[in-house]
């Protein structure tokens, strides 16, 4: 009831603003450029949008020290939705209606992106554009929607489409989903099964979970099931926490067969929970796990954005969102996270850079689009077009090595 009554409020707030849709493009006059991120700083999964939102600081704060671009600092102006498709609505009609943000940034999650893709439609003619949306997932990269994205990440297609390829070369045919009861989990779920069916195979088994689960859960249950369909291999699509709970509980089963995730899952903190527990109960966990990733290992620090990143987080310290503090979430030095967050705010920087003196919304989508071959110091070229809002499609493995996440380059290891 109280969730209905949520719903309707934000039904009815954004009937009324309806009328004042049609107002033109912000020129800028102001020094400082306001960009709206909407992400959970709270909740099971808050680990994400705090890594991410410390990747762009670390970025953006560099350049407001160096003088800001074309005279312009950068406010990001960060709001809290917990991984709840409300809040990210309500956030971002604040967005717009009250802040005048220049653009919706690095925004976390399917279940919210995908609830806030209606607004952006309906507030074509004030030009808002989402920049870099921390999910892989489809609509906002498929018609009617695509033309009010960009997106900087490969697709979770791509990503399960790699993991698939690469366990049934290695002889893992048998291949269960573990995956996140929402639009997140059905997006990867889909992956997974577009890609065993073009090898004539098909998912052997499947158990879903609900958004916002924690670690201290029991998904025993789920283990239980895809153990009892003979998977030789899993498939999670996920968050960090109950992907840890589900691999913790299949491990305390006695099963140890490959289990593979993808880039959400947030494999920082979801190591940093197995690990724990751990120390704590004498027992791997960290064993036999994959992960995809759709940004270069961060140990790879011969990449100039890659060491130039490692000096930023160094030098922005453990910051966080300064309206939301968490003294039990404990930040990390570097990963794939936060260095997403810093590689969505490099782009952002020379996009910015790229308008020159005159910074306006209704410029933003035809210079994104002639970006061509831009090099953001990652070895992959960086282009969009007109018929092109996603401009990397690299997917990259990694395995746990050590206690550490480390590149997998040689799938053999897995063999069967």
């Amino acid at each position: 009831m109280i969730l209905k009554k949520r719903i309707c409020c934000v039904i009815l707030t954004f009937a009324l603003l309806l009328p004042g849709l049609v107002g033109g493009p912000s020129q800028l006059q102001a020094t400082e450029i306001r960009i709206g991120m909407s992400a959970a700083f709270s909740g099971a999964s808050k680990g994400l949008g705090i890594e991410l939102y410390r990747g762009a600081m670390a970025y953006f704060d560099y350049i407001n020290r160096m003088g800001g671009v074309n005279g312009h600092t950068i406010r990001l102006v960060a709001y809290d939705d917990g991984y709840d498709p409300i809040p990210a609505i309500e956030n971002t009609i604040k967005f717009v209606e009250q802040d005048d943000v220049f653009c919706l940034f690095s925004y976390v999650g399917t279940p919210t992106v995908t609830r806030v893709l209606p607004l952006l439609k309906s507030y074509r003619e004030r030009n808002i554009y989402m920049l870099f949306p921390f999910t892989g997932a489809q609509p906002q990269r498929e018609f009617p929607y695509s033309d009010f994205v960009f997106n900087l990440r490969a697709s979770y297609q791509q990503e399960t489409a790699g993991i698939v390829e690469n366990l049934i070369r290695n002889d893992y045919t048998r291949i269960a989903v573990f995956y996140q009861a929402d639009a997140y989990g059905r997006s990867g779920w889909d992956g997974t099964r577009r890609e065993l069916a073009r090898h004539n195979l098909r998912i052997v088994g499947e158990a879903t979970y609900r958004r916002g689960s924690t670690f201290a859960e029991s998904f025993r249950e789920q283990a239980a099931i895809l153990k009892s369909a003979g998977a030789d291999a899993v498939i999670s699509i996920g968050a960090y926490a109950a992907c840890a709970g589900f691999i913790r509980d299949a491990r305390d089963l006695g099963w140890q067969v490959p289990i593979a995730n993808v880039s959400f899952v947030d494999s920082q903190n979801m190591a940093a929970l197995l690990q724990q527990a751990e120390r704590k109960k004498g027992i791997s966990y960290t064993e036999r796990l994959i992960n995809s990733q759709v940004v270069p290992c961060c140990g790879k620090t011969e990449l100039p954005a890659v060491h130039e990143y490692y000096a930023l987080m160094k030098a922005s310290g453990q910051q966080l969102p300064p309206q939301y503090s968490h003294s039990d979430y404990q930040p990390h030095a570097v990963s794939p996270v936060s260095f997403e967050g810093f590689l969505n705010a490099k782009l952002l920087v020379e996009i910015i850079k790229r308008m020159g003196s005159r910074v306006n919304r209704s410029r933003l989508k035809p210079i994104i689009e002639s970006i061509n071959a831009y090099d953001v110091g990652i070895d992959v070229p960086i282009s969009f077009g007109p018929q092109k809002h996603q401009a990397l499609d690299s997917v990259y493995y990694t395995t746990m090595k050590d206690g550490q996440w480390a590149s997998l380059q040689d799938w053999s290891v897995w063999h069967k």
